[in-house]
């Protein structure tokens, strides 16, 4: 039998080992007033991911979400945040597509955790339900090494 060279003995590898709520938090600022009016917010979501590799092939990812809700008078009337987590074995992946599955793929997986969540916080808060619009992880993750990129070329 022959050998396997050896840049195809590491076969490329990839394992959800756990999905936790790292922190959440939710406020209402104007209560019990803000129950006076049309609850009918405009609301504003800043979503953002971030890595920390635990040890070789283990990688936390986090993925946080903050819902801000306003009224008409431009009143907070709620803020919800939650840092969903995972812990991810990834091995044998070239960087761009580690950091590719780091930056969309593990977020994607996240995400309808992180929905739930932020969902379950409102309802909690007595205000009606919130369900966010499916996010796409590909072209955001795009569009930041795009930036990277720029900045980059920039102070070159």
């Amino acid at each position: 039998m022959s050998e396997l060279p050896p840049e195809e003995s590491v076969k490329p590898q990839f394992a959800l080992q756990r999905i936790y709520v790292k922190d959440v938090s939710f406020e209402s600022p104007g209560s019990p007033n803000t129950f006076r009016g049309a609850l009918k917010p405009s609301v504003n979501l800043d979503l953002n991911t971030r890595k920390n590799m635990i040890e070789d092939s283990l990688w936390e990812v986090i993925l946080s979400l903050t819902l801000t809700a306003k009224d008409e008078s431009e009143n907070t009337m709620y803020l919800a945040e939650v840092q969903q987590a995972g812990i991810f074995v990834i091995n044998g992946l070239e960087e761009d597509a580690l950091n590719h599955t780091l930056g969309s793929f593990c977020p994607n997986i996240l995400f309808p955790y992180a929905r739930e969540c932020i969902d379950a916080l409102i309802v909690k808060g007595s205000f009606p339900p919130l369900m966010l619009a499916p996010v796409n992880f590909d072209a955001l993750y795009e569009q930041a090494k795009l930036a990277q990129e720029r900045q980059q070329a920039n102070v070159q």
